[in-house]
């Protein structure tokens, strides 16, 4: 959605845009002045838009169209007197990933709360229960994709398409010194970093999941690139 709507995926900060426009700007830029403006101060028409950002009222418009067929802005009609309506543009639910988020900085400090309140052990409950919550939709995900006789590869491939969606960038690799499940990508790196707990609850899933031993060969929060955790080849 927004690779579509914006010249790439970058968030809008809105320190990105801290003055009018000048009539040169690019197509990307003038959508990125026009959503900041209209998360700034809501519901607006093209030319107050236009007059604010310092663009042509029919560069705003073409901006504005392009954004309504993305769906990262919807049009409302507005009666004043006689005379054609007035169109009002905002922002939809759809644009707000466009937007600076924190929530791997509000995760970070509620664990930092939690752990001035209980200490370490409530932390490990804490990552305990997640765990559990966590778990519980990996198997049933791997239930409603696989048969239940299902080989370890399969089970794997749904592990990392579920961790995939939650950002992870992972994969299943086979490179030939053993099977890997790869995160490129920590979500919760800031987690990660300042609690160990929260890795070492992840590599818990991931056996219990799958049932078999996995050795994490390779972890982000160490200054590595990615997280690997490679399967132990059975001892039997």
């Amino acid at each position: 959605m927004s690779e579509r709507a914006l010249a790439g995926p970058a968030p809008i900060a809105p320190a990105a845009v801290p003055g009018p426009v000048v009539g040169g700007a690019t197509p990307s830029a003038l959508r990125r002045a026009v959503l900041v403006h209209l998360r700034l101060h809501g519901p607006s028409a093209p030319d107050t838009i236009a007059a604010a950002i310092g663009a042509s009222r029919s560069g705003v418009t073409q901006q504005l169209r392009a954004l309504e067929m993305a769906a990262l802005v919807s049009r409302t009609s507005v009666r004043h007197g006689v005379g054609r309506p007035r169109h009002l543009y905002d922002i939809t639910p759809d644009a707000q990933d466009l937007f600076p988020t924190n929530y791997d900085g509000l995760a970070s400090g509620l664990l930092t709360a939690i752990l001035e309140v209980g200490g370490e052990s409530l932390v490990e409950e804490v990552f305990a229960a997640r765990r559990r919550q966590a778990e519980a939709r990996l198997r049933a995900r791997i239930d409603a994709t696989l048969a239940a006789d299902a080989p370890l590869a399969d089970r794997m491939a749904v592990v990392a398409r579920l961790q995939d969606e939650l950002g992870y960038l992972a994969e299943v690799r086979d490179d030939g010194d053993g099977t890997r499940l790869v995160e490129h990508n920590c979500a919760v790196l800031d987690v990660a970093r300042s609690i160990p707990t929260a890795c070492q609850a992840e590599l818990d899933l991931f056996r219990s999941v799958l049932g078999v031993d996995l050795v994490r060969d390779h972890h982000i929060a160490s200054g590595d690139r990615c997280c690997s955790y490679r399967v132990e080849p059975s001892k039997a």
